[in-house]
Order: C-alpha cells, then structure tokens, then sequence
C-alpha cells in the first residue's frame, strides 16, 4: 500500500513504523470517504478531522491526500477537479460558495503534482486554475472575487461580488503568506516572495517580490 523505499538515510526503524501505521489509518478512512466522491483514480489519504462537502462535486486523481482538518466545499458549478499526487495541507481550506446558500461558485482544477500549503484559502468563486507542479506554501490566499463597493448608500455587504478567474501555470511557486488577487495570470515557471500581495499579471519565469508584487529578476 505505502512505498517503503520512501523512507530512506536517517529514517529510524520506530519513526517509519508509526508513520506506516498512520498511513495505513489515513488510506482506511480515504479509502470509505472516497466512495461518495464524484471520481477517484486511486489511492485517497484522509487525515484526522477532514470535512468534505458536497463531495459527488470532488473529482481526483491517483494519490490524493487531505491533511488534518482541511476542509473542501466542493459545491461548484466546474466541480472541484485534483489531478495525481496532489496535497491538501493541515487547516487549509477551499470555498467556492457559501455553504449557508447564495449562488454557486465556478470551482477550482489542480494539476498532477501540486499542493496547497497548510493553513492556506482557496476562494474559487470564480474559477481557480491551478497547473503542473505546484507548490503553494503555508498561508497562501487566492481570491477569484472582489466586493463591489461602488455605492454609499447601501451597506457593501448587499453590493454582490464580481468574479474573476485565477491562473497559475505550471511549474510556480507561491510562497508563505503571499495574496493572489482576482484576474491574475501567473506564468509558467515563476516564484512570488513570501508575503507578496499580487495584483497584476505575471509573466513567465519571473519573481515577484512585495506589496504590490513586482518583478525583481527573472530566472
């Protein structure tokens, strides 16, 4: 079931054996949790404390993992859609629509290799697209939505929201604490600096450093 030769170097034999029995408790539950999804490939790793909602809207790949109390609202007019070996970290959270009614959000797509950081928001009200080896650091925000705000004489909470899509290519890394705002396409192969704010395009191989996130090299 888990691939032993992982556990290589300084591994001690008591450390690789309770991190199997772990393991083996994680796939248990996965592998009961993963018959209410909409589509499962492989093997599904359930932590501690998960909450799935709306889970025949989850489609995933092979190897799919859900950390500690990660949390997934999978009610989304675009499903939520994991590719293989994709990770939900501890705590994370992914909401494309509010789970006490309103409209339905678009969703979120994760390519094979990728993971969202622990502790991180993913809010897909808009569609999220995120690629191919990813990794997406701890306390990572994505918001694919803005508040309207435009009138005085209402409160903005009863202004409604306009959404917009969210693209990460391939190959990124976001670290810790950065913001990714609406309407933003990050290119293939680039890093944002932990706690950027990015608020514009980024263009392939780039890193962007800073609040507002701006290109300081290019790799």
């Amino acid at each position: 079931m888990i691939d032993i030769d992982r556990f290589k170097g300084e591994w001690r034999r008591n450390d690789i054996l309770w991190t199997l029995a772990r393991l083996s408790i994680f796939f248990i539950r996965g592998s009961m949790r993963k018959l209410f999804f909409g589509k499962s490939s492989g093997r599904v790793l359930i932590g501690k404390g998960v909450r799935i909602l709306y889970s025949q809207n989850l489609f995933v790949g092979k190897d799919f993992i859900a950390e500690d109390y990660s949390e997934m609202n999978c009610l989304a007019s675009k499903n939520i859609v994991l590719g293989d070996r994709v990770t939900i970290g501890k705590y994370a959270i992914i909401r494309p629509a509010n789970m006490y009614g309103g409209e339905k959000g678009e969703g979120l797509r994760i390519g094979n290799n990728s993971n969202i950081g622990p502790y991180s928001y993913i809010g897909c009200s808009g569609y999220i697209e995120i690629g191919d080896n990813v990794m997406i650091s701890p306390r990572v925000s994505i918001y694919a939505e803005n508040h309207n705000y435009s009138k005085t004489t209402i409160p903005i909470k009863q202004q409604g929201i306009t959404r917009q899509n969210v693209k990460i290519d391939d190959d990124c890394w976001i670290a810790a604490h950065s913001v990714i705002l609406a309407g933003v396409t990050i290119g293939r192969g680039s890093v944002v600096a932990a706690g950027s704010v990015v608020t514009k395009d980024v263009p392939p191989y780039s890193v962007v450093a800073g609040v507002p996130a701006k290109i300081i090299s290019q790799r």
